[in-house]
C-alpha cells in the first residue's frame, strides 16, 4: 500500500534554525536523512521523496470566481506550522509505514536531541468512479 508521509516543523524553528543550529547538528540531520533515505530505497519501499524550499520561497495560489489567479508570496502571517519535506513509500503494511513515520519524527536537532516532530500519514486514496 502507498503512503505519503508530511514532515511538518514550525516556521519560528525553520527561520531560526541556519543561525540556531551549528553546522554539525545540521550535518548530522541531513545524514539521519539520507540513511533513512538509502534504507527505504534498498528495502524497495522509497517511491519518492523531497525537501522543501523554506517559506520565504514559497507560494500560494487561490482561483477568483472569475478564473482569474490570486497568488500571494509565502504563507499567511498567521501560519504556524510549513511543510518541511515529504516521502511517498509503498509499504506492506500499516504497522511498517508506522516505523518509518516514527523514524522521521525522532530526526535528530541539536545536540542531537530527537526533535519528535508530526509526521502526517496519507494512506493513497482512490478516486470516485
Amino acid at each position: 500500500m502507498k503512503y505519503m508521509l508530511l514532515m511538518h516543523t514550525n516556521k519560528q524553528g525553520w527561520d531560526e534554525m541556519p543561525a540556531a543550529w551549528s553546522q554539525e547538528d545540521l550535518g548530522v540531520m541531513v545524514r539521519y536523512m539520507k540513511d533513512l533515505d538509502r534504507e527505504l530505497a534498498a528495502a524497495g519501499e522509497l517511491v519518492e521523496d523531497r525537501g522543501l524550499a523554506g517559506p520565504d520561497q514559497m507560494k500560494t495560489l487561490q482561483a477568483r470566481d472569475d478564473g482569474e489567479p490570486i497568488v500571494t508570496d509565502g504563507p499567511f502571517s498567521e501560519t504556524k506550522e510549513v511543510l518541511a519535506g515529504y516521502w511517498v513509500v509503498d509499504v506492506a503494511s500499516e504497522e511498517r509505514v508506522l516505523e518509518i513515520a516514527l523514524h522521521i519524527s525522532r530526526t535528530p536537532g541539536p545536540g542531537g536531541r530527537p526533535l519528535n516532530q508530526p509526521v502526517e500519514i496519507h494512506p493513497e486514496g482512490v478516486a470516485p468512479a
